[in-house]
């Protein structure tokens, strides 16, 4: 025997069955956020973040294999957005899930990698941003100052392995020359890094 309910009863039904689908959604949105809050006073606190790795976020690190996926999400069931066909390529790692990292190239494409897929192996782009302007050359210098002589003068988008950083100059090897680059003109450095 069917049932047939007076349309009123029908009308309060649907509206409780919202408002606890909203008061559902806005308890999800309250324990969802807890942790991003806690975690975003821990970096205002300390100045840097930590990702699941353990390992400051965001980090530059490169590509290990010559053909790298990027995903649109943190998964092997998230479609490839993007591949990548260059190993040593330099990436920033803006975001960790898991094994999974999130990543910005030089052109400002970001999508997720497995982190099996990255390296520690710090590599630079001479000045993606001019890549277009014809005639245009990085100068690499024997010694980090301005007077010293030229090693090579090397086009914008060229990568090389960088190899020690002072804060104002970079060591590196580009395609077997050695010598300095300014930090200011590569990609794959924070402004103001040093390490050896």
């Amino acid at each position: 025997m069917n049932r047939v309910l007076p349309q009123r009863f029908l009308a309060q039904s649907i509206s409780v069955k919202r408002f606890f689908m909203a008061f559902a959604a806005c308890l999800g949105l309250l324990f969802a956020a807890a942790p991003i809050s806690a975690h975003a006073a821990e970096t205002e606190a300390t100045g840097t973040a930590t990702g699941a790795s353990g390992l400051p976020v965001p980090r530059f690190v490169s590509l290990k294999p010559a053909r790298v996926n990027l995903r649109i999400g943190p998964g092997r069931d998230y479609p490839v957005s993007w591949l990548f066909m260059k190993a040593g390529l330099p990436v920033e790692i803006i975001q960790e899930y898991d094994n999974w990292r999130r990543i910005r190239d030089a052109d400002g494409t970001e999508g997720w990698v497995y982190q099996s897929l990255l390296s520690g192996k710090r590599t630079a782009i001479t000045a993606p941003w001019l890549k277009n302007d014809q005639g245009k050359m990085i100068t690499m210098r024997r010694d980090a100052n301005d007077t010293a002589a030229v090693a090579a003068d090397i086009e914008p988008g060229v990568v090389g392995t960088v190899r020690q950083c002072t804060g104002q100059w970079c060591r590196m090897d580009v395609s077997g020359v050695r010598g300095w680059i300014k930090q200011s003109e590569l990609w794959g450095v924070y402004p103001g890094e040093a390490f050896d």
